[in-house]
């Protein structure tokens, strides 16, 4: 009679093999445009626009006006704190910017990125 040989398998082995850790992904970019300012008031006789910047801008920085009816977009040139003229608007104050074109009440303004 022929013998038979029996094959035992060995028991599986207690160290698993490690994965690769997972590459790091690239943040998307925010798409979502922050509000910079607030038109409170604009004199349209002398197209002064009234803004109220939630942080300190330079003078000669490129914004976009946005509201219900408004949408253009303009470098600030002329800005203005008690009828003298500055170079970089603080946070909180009202302050007088030249506009080329109406703005409401209540527009945002937007910081353009470049």
């Amino acid at each position: 009679m022929p013998t038979k040989k029996v094959i035992k398998k060995k028991p599986p082995s207690k160290t698993k093999l490690k994965k690769a850790p997972p590459k790091p992904r690239a943040k998307k970019a925010s798409t979502v445009p922050k509000s910079i300012g607030r038109v409170t008031h604009f004199y349209g006789h002398i197209k002064v626009a009234i803004i109220v910047f939630k942080q300190p801008i330079k003078k000669g920085a490129v914004v976009i006006f946005s509201g219900a009816t408004t949408n253009f977009t303009q470098t600030l040139n002329s800005m203005q704190l008690d009828h003298q003229p500055i170079e970089v608007a603080p946070k909180g104050q009202e302050i007088g910017v030249k506009v080329g074109k109406r703005v409401r009440e209540g527009d945002e303004l937007y910081a353009v990125e470049e």
